[in-house]
């Protein structure tokens, strides 16, 4: 059997108008995912609504209506295939989606695409996203300078959009001699899967050659167990069964677990994945385990399972990195959020703002500010209501993530610096 094409998942970001849309209809075009027809159907529509150029950000915008209707879209329309690559699409089509859908940790992104218009250069939200994307652990990216189309493929303006760009890549500790900068023109398909002969000056990769030049996700295997439970089932003649993805480690039965904050442990005497059993589990595996020595009364979705020896991290306060994403007011010390981290919701109490950092430069702005406000990054030091578990990101990435969430909204996305275990 061929073995398996690793799978990466890249989150395509950048100012709204530069051609997200258009690049990811194009690619799954390219790819194949997208056939001809429906492409030809589009373009029939989009040219009698007077939106001539649109048809492949169509692709993505019916996906979009579909998502918005709650029909479940194909999913094979958001995944393509590089020779080297299965790659699945972290389409952040708003600001806000953008963030969230960067935390939680199913559509954790390994890479990020960069769209950005060759004449618009460098807009609010393109800064923004570059920023963010550093924050939340993004260490690949990739450059489309787009729209090439629209200045005639003129390196000249190539030039100044890459040093614009590279300024600020730079500025948030990006290797700038590491990101390929690619001139393409989505609409028209220039060096998306085949080099352009507009461009013969540019002498670098084509956006799909430039995903295979990217490094496959580390695999946690060697980490410490990790197991955020999302249920627990009482199974009549089996007994408890947690249910949960697999973050860290390799969880095999008969191996003890440990579950925490609930403090409970027993052992583990069957795993089950899609229904089948199966001896072990690893990381990105979505199981079921039947745990004996444990009640379904004792567990709760939010407790995560671990090994005896490295048990999973219950902290009295954690530090963290921030970004405040919107908030009415203004955060000061006393504000008490829910903060999502894995499958645990807590209520956290900011008892500390240590500083306020610049979100261009990451340099320090302002040491113990009195408040935080929308747009503003900080090291904060919380406070769970109740147990809770979480470990450093550096430690165990997925684990080491969270947004935080009030009024119905995410105020903002953080990542876990330092933290003190509870006694």
């Amino acid at each position: 059997m061929a073995k398996e094409k690793e799978h990466i998942n890249v989150a395509f970001i950048g100012h709204v108008d530069h051609g997200k849309s258009t690049l990811i209809g194009r690619l799954l075009y390219e790819t194949g995912e997208v056939p001809e027809h429906i492409i030809e159907k589009m373009r029939k529509e989009a040219q009698e609504k007077g939106k001539a150029t649109f048809e492949f950000a169509w692709v993505m915008d019916r996906l979009k209506e579909e998502r918005e209707r709650g029909v479940t879209i194909d999913v094979a329309h958001r995944k393509f295939q590089t020779e080297k690559y299965y790659i699945t699409i972290v389409d952040c089509p708003g600001h806000r989606d953008f963030i969230k859908n960067m935390i939680t940790g199913a559509s954790q992104a390994d890479a990020a695409v960069l769209v950005m218009d060759v004449v618009e250069k460098v807009q609010p939200q393109t800064r923004e996203h570059i920023f963010l994307a550093r924050t939340l652990g993004i260490n690949q990216i990739i450059v489309a300078i787009n729209k090439m189309d629209r200045v005639n493929y003129d390196q000249k303006e190539y030039e100044a959009a890459k040093d614009a760009v590279s300024k600020l890549l730079k500025m948030v500790g990006y290797k700038v001699d590491e990101i390929p900068f690619i001139p393409t023109s989505a609409y028209h398909g220039d060096n998306i899967a085949k080099k352009s002969d507009k461009t013969p000056w540019y002498n670098g990769p084509t956006l799909m050659e430039a995903f295979d030049m990217l490094k496959p996700p580390e695999k946690l295997v060697d980490k410490p167990l990790r197991i955020p439970i999302q249920d627990v089932y009482s199974i009549s003649g089996v007994g408890t069964v947690p249910v949960g993805r697999v973050e860290s480690g390799v969880l095999k039965v008969g191996d003890k677990v440990v579950f925490e904050p609930a403090s409970v442990s027993g052992e583990v005497k069957s795993i089950e994945m899609h229904h089948e059993p199966i001896q072990e589990a690893y990381p990105g595996d979505n199981i079921g385990f039947n745990v004996r020595g444990v009640s379904k009364k004792d567990l709760r979705r939010g407790d995560v399972a671990g090994h005896p020896d490295t048990p999973p991290t219950v902290v009295k306060d954690f530090t963290a990195q921030l970004v405040v994403l919107q908030h009415p007011t203004a955060i000061t010390v006393g504000y008490t959020p829910v903060v999502h981290a894995h499958t645990a919701q807590i209520a956290c109490r900011f008892v500390e703002l240590q500083k306020k950092i610049d979100p261009r430069t990451g340099q320090v702005k302002e040491e113990n500010p009195q408040f935080l406000k929308t747009g503003d990054a900080a090291v904060v030091k919380l406070e769970p209501t109740r147990p809770m578990v979480i470990e450093k990101v550096k430690d165990i990435p997925p684990m080491g993530r969270f947004a935080i969430r009030d009024m119905g909204m995410t105020i903002g996305a953080g990542m876990v610096l330092d933290l003190t275990p509870r006694k």
